[in-house]
């Protein structure tokens, strides 16, 4: 057997996406050669997926002309040869514009190749003795098995040219028997689950993702956070990513007993839940986060400022960031004075404007709105851009404002003047009331979202454009 000695590692891209070939080196002496057939850190940062194998086979073929396939099976497959030469053929059987594409290669050891999830793998061995081997990512099961995709090794779109025509080479009855590409399923992605759907949060992620089917919704009755029974009884194989759009929001109850003890089970223990799915499953997990996790004595807050909340909404969201950032693929979305569909700040300010009402609003407190689109349409962004993991802040443009100023903003939209609104300090305004402690300056600079791809628009624009569509004008 000929194999060329001493290739430095080197990635090939193929016309199928995600399909990529190696040049692995081989070093030889006198008394044969060795490889690095598989090493992860190395592959890696030749941009090769970390698809974290669990399970290597090898399949030995006695004779030249043994052909197998083609299947696609709903795991990664990393395959090169120990012995012998293979002729490769794979087919995009996934749902996208590529479903077809082939690409075709002769392999000895000295080449691997990375087959993604959904992409039809077959070869015919063009020497006697070959030995063909695999890692995959995930085990073999009966429920596996149902969702295998396969073709017909002689299909006339995909025009293979095998090198030992069928008709001579050695296939099993079930590889002659498979359909044809016109009559091929698609495998359909892994799918992308929202928890938490029916706030105003999911609520904005079902209008980003209308449409999309790989994209499953789940309100608490369909996923309920505080029940084991809602992890333990899916299969978390199917799915690529968690968005966790649920959340304690209940900032001054939460300072009451029953109220901490709900804020902590949601915002906490139901989110270790998710963080020890994601681990489990290789999942990536979105994860909103607020702005209280700050205690607000720095005037606008980046990503790597240390956590120091005030009350308990603050310190249980905090908390929830902790477990998130050991999770190995996650994005925690730090936000801002949230307004979308619902009971809102904007709302309740439209309401009072309309009944002729004049009042306090705080104006010591120094922040942005968040829109729960923008919010929505960044966290798409962080999952479809491959942007890297961590801690985003995501809030709208623009200065940062007080919310007396915003106050203000809602009535002159609403055609009442400016001067209704009167400023209050925080003291003043909470004097003698049970509430949590708010941080001050609540501003979130935005340079790292940016940085990745997605420019948050203007609060002013967002907020003309909510009271336009959702605030009755009179």
């Amino acid at each position: 057997m000929s194999i060329e000695f001493s290739k430095k590692l080197t990635a090939h891209e193929t016309p199928i996406p995600g399909v990529v070939l190696y040049d692995l080196p081989v070093h030889g002496d006198n008394r044969g050669w060795f490889k690095e057939n598989w090493q992860r850190e190395k592959m890696v940062a030749l941009g090769l997926p970390d698809f974290r194998p669990v399970q290597n086979n090898i399949s030995f073929n006695e004779s030249a002309g043994t052909t197998r396939g083609i299947h696609a099976e709903p795991w990664d497959k990393f395959i090169s040869v120990a012995t012998g030469r293979i002729f490769g053929a794979w087919v995009d059987l996934r749902e996208g514009p590529t479903f077809g594409a082939v690409f075709t290669a002769e392999m000895d050891p000295s080449q691997a190749i990375f087959i993604p999830r959904g992409v039809g793998n077959a070869f015919q061995t063009l020497e006697d003795n070959t030995a063909y081997t695999y890692l995959v990512n995930d085990h073999w099961s009966a429920d596996a098995q149902g969702q295998y995709t396969f073709l017909n090794l002689a299909d006339e779109t995909a025009a293979i040219s095998w090198p030992v025509p069928l008709e001579q080479a050695e296939l099993s009855d079930k590889d002659k028997a498979h359909p044809r590409l016109a009559d091929v399923t698609p495998m359909p992605p892994k799918k992308v689950l929202v928890v938490g759907a029916d706030g105003q949060l999911g609520k904005a992620l079902r209008k980003q993702y209308d449409g999309d089917a790989s994209v499953e919704f789940a309100g608490r009755g369909e996923f309920d956070l505080g029940s084991e029974d809602a992890f333990t009884g899916r299969n978390w194989k199917n799915y690529s990513a968690i968005i966790n759009a649920a959340a304690y929001t209940a900032v001054d109850a939460a300072e009451s007993a029953e109220g901490r003890a709900a804020a902590w089970a949601v915002n906490v223990t139901a989110v270790a839940r998710l963080a020890r799915t994601a681990v489990e499953h290789d999942l990536t997990l979105v994860h909103v986060s607020s702005d209280y996790v700050f205690d607000g004595t720095r005037a606008t807050h980046d990503e790597s400022e240390p956590l120091a909340p005030l009350g308990v909404y603050g310190q249980t969201k905090a908390a929830g960031d902790a477990v998130v950032s050991v999770v190995p693929r996650h994005y925690i979305v730090r936000t801002s004075w949230v307004i979308g569909e619902g009971n809102n700040f904007v709302r309740t300010m439209a309401s009072l404007a309309e009944r002729g009402i004049e009042p306090s609003v705080v104006d010591d407190q120094i922040g942005r709105l968040s829109f729960t689109e923008d919010i929505a349409a960044g966290i798409r962004h962080l999952l479809e851009s491959g942007a890297a993991y961590g801690v985003y802040n995501l809030s709208n443009d623009g200065e940062p404002q007080s919310w007396a100023d915003i106050a203000a903003d809602v009535y002159e939209l609403a055609g009442k003047p400016r001067e209704a609104v009167t400023g209050v300090s925080t003291e003043e305004y909470f004097k003698g009331k049970a509430v949590s402690p708010r941080p001050l300056n609540s501003a979130l600079e935005l340079d790292k979202i940016k940085a990745a791809g997605f420019v948050p628009p203007l609060s002013s624009d967002r907020l003309r454009a909510y009271m336009g569509a959702t605030v009755p004008q009179h």
